[in-house]
């Protein structure tokens, strides 16, 4: 009979995990397609600020326009800083020719040969669809055909003369791709999800706490942050005004994963769980963060893959070392083939497993010894456990 109580527990768990996702796939559609390039997150603010402020005990807006939103925690000892980057990769209206094209300069890193055939919207006094394409196959020398283009390359055409286009759209305007949400198999594949996928893990797992009745250890400040796609920005001016002890990046990583790819360079897989961040080109995470992770994952039973990126980074290279003293920095990504295009792909159950890892770390931090003498580490005894045996009290809430 224990047995079956035991087994009948763990499928509602598992359904209601898996219900909670399904429940929220709406939500992971409206943060993708909503608008917000680097300098412009005017879109993704507003659908942040009316998703968490139900869930936090304050929301701000600071100067750069970061959404900072407070959670109160069982101590205010130490502060927690979780960043997920809200801009998504764009481009800012350069010139408008004489015939009405549109010529554009980079806000983020592309590659230029994903943006033939890329449908956009301009964003000027009023919201207007447009197309990038380049010079057709059929009128290309044989030494075009095979050259790279540039994103300078690229002219936006919103199918108007220059006389209607000016009406509407202004030197330094921006402009986001488009890239609605088709689900694929067990898959999301849309526009963006770096980084509405972290902005998702972030409010999903406040969510999960505040619906369970639960605290973080310590006093939450989840920051929304700005123009990470264009060095970090956000993050920098956060880290320095909060000064966090403990701090988490939420973004997505490289799922090369597909035909061509070699063992080595995978870097992640997608159906494989969340990813524990390990390096990047930003950060080299602390070892007693990583062991941290892992153990939360192996307790929980969340299934979890190392990462190493080789390029790139993300906004927890800024909270590392913005922070006087530094801060105990970590990272938990989502798997996602295809980034920085707009078919980026992530797995249901990797995004399911990043939400379950980020509210047990916020959650747990106290029962890790984060001292740098100690080279093997467990994890302490959950509070009701040392309630239930109170022998075990001795090595729960360790001091840091």
């Amino acid at each position: 009979m224990a047995g079956f109580v035991l087994l009948l527990g763990l499928l509602i768990r598992d359904v209601g995990r898996m219900l909670l996702l399904v429940m929220n796939i709406q939500l992971f559609k409206e943060l993708c397609e909503a608008t917000g390039a680097p300098g412009f997150e005017y879109g993704i603010r507003d659908l942040i600020i009316k998703t968490v402020t139900p869930l936090a005990d304050s929301v701000t807006v600071d100067n750069i326009g970061n959404v900072i939103a407070v959670i109160k925690g069982k101590s205010s000892d130490k502060k927690i800083m979780c960043a997920a980057h809200m801009d998504e990769i764009g481009f800012i209206v350069r010139h408008i020719d004489d015939n009405g094209f549109i010529r554009i300069l980079p806000l983020g890193g592309f590659d230029p040969k994903t943006l033939t055939a890329q449908r956009v919207t301009v964003h000027g006094t009023k919201d207007l669809p447009g197309c990038m394409g380049v010079k057709p196959i059929h009128v290309m020398a044989p030494e075009e055909r095979t050259k790279m283009p540039a994103v300078t390359d690229f002219v936006v055409d919103l199918g108007m003369p220059k006389e209607e286009v000016e009406k509407y759209v202004s030197i330094g305007d921006s402009i986001t791709r488009i890239g609605d949400l088709v689900e694929m198999g067990d898959c999301l594949n849309v526009k963006s999800i770096d980084n509405r996928g972290g902005c998702f893990l972030l409010i999903e797992a406040i969510r999960a706490i505040v619906e369970a009745g639960q605290k973080p250890d310590y006093d939450l400040y989840a920051v929304f942050s700005v123009q990470e796609e264009v060095g970090l920005r956000g993050a920098q001016v956060a880290t320095i005004a909060i000064q966090p002890d403990f701090s988490f990046a939420l973004d997505v990583t490289i799922a090369f994963d597909t035909p061509g790819s070699g063992a080595h360079d995978k870097c992640t897989v997608l159906g494989k769980g969340t990813a524990i961040k390990v390096y990047d080109g930003t950060l080299i995470t602390d070892s007693r963060m990583v062991k941290f992770q892992q153990a939360l994952c192996e307790e929980n039973s969340i299934p979890y893959q190392l990462e190493l990126l080789a390029a790139g980074g993300t906004d927890a290279g800024a909270m590392q070392k913005f922070s006087a003293g530094g801060s105990i920095a970590g990272a938990v990504s989502i798997p996602v083939r295809n980034v920085h295009q707009s078919i980026e792909m992530a797995h249901k159950t990797d995004v399911q497993a990043s939400v379950d890892l980020l509210a047990a770390c916020f959650t747990s931090l106290s029962r890790w010894d984060w001292t740098w003498e100690r080279k093997v580490r467990t994890l302490a005894p959950k509070a009701e456990a040392c309630e239930a045996k109170p022998a075990a009290k001795k090595r729960c809430c360790r001091k840091k």
